[in-house]
């Protein structure tokens, strides 16, 4: 399984990163840059545990470090998209539970600030002051945006395709209004009858 998980999660990461620096990199927004990498990694992380979420993080991040025009220090990104990987794992690590289909919404909102905080923090231990520059505030409040705006056509359909993937894997079952049919993910099989078997523009791609 580890090795089918790693299988569909590496094309849908190369897939993001093209797009986050041929497309999303060169539009020029003020403040950030939406970051479809931190997606990608927050909705496999809330289907497939902690663990997996920090390990496809880390290749993420490591990736993004590598890609051009990057130049900041190979795995700063790789840290911090290890983390929110972790972290966003164990939000979405609770089988049985119904969430709002909200839920993964406000799990994005909230990694796309601390994603932003780690990250200047880390560039700070390495002496990139980039984000005294642009203000650190302004750069979280348009991650913010701009991630939450981003989120909904990304989130479900990812987390769709790897529930489908792995049905037995973690987190609830999603409901409510919004995305329809496409934002929702069961976590468990159905019971049978028988019995029981065993950031920033410059800096960030």
């Amino acid at each position: 399984m580890v090795v089918k998980r790693a299988l569909f999660a590496a094309p849908l990461i190369l897939l993001a990163l093209v797009l986050q620096v041929s497309v999303l990199g060169r539009l020029q927004l003020p403040g950030a840059t939406p970051d479809l990498l931190l997606l990608v990694v927050v909705a496999l992380a809330l289907v497939f545990g902690p663990s997996a979420g920090c390990l496809t993080g880390f290749a993420a991040g490591l990736l993004a470090d590598l890609a051009p025009p990057s130049d900041h220090a190979i795995g700063r990104y790789a840290l911090v998209l290890c983390l929110i990987g972790y972290g966003a794992g164990l939000l979405g690590a609770d089988p049985g539970r119904q969430r709002s289909v909200f839920a993964p919404l406000v799990v994005v909102a909230g990694a796309a600030v601390v994603s932003t905080l780690l990250y200047a923090g880390v560039g700070a231990l390495v002496g990139d002051t980039a984000a005294r520059h642009v203000g650190l505030p302004s750069l979280a409040a348009t991650a913010f945006v701009y991630d939450l705006l981003l989120a909904p056509f990304v989130v479900p359909v990812v987390m769709l395709l790897a529930r489908r993937l792995d049905p037995s894997s973690t987190g609830g079952e999603v409901t409510g209004p919004g995305l329809g049919t496409i934002a929702r993910y069961r976590t468990t099989r159905e019971p049978s009858a028988g019995p029981p078997g065993r950031r920033f523009r410059g800096t960030r791609p």
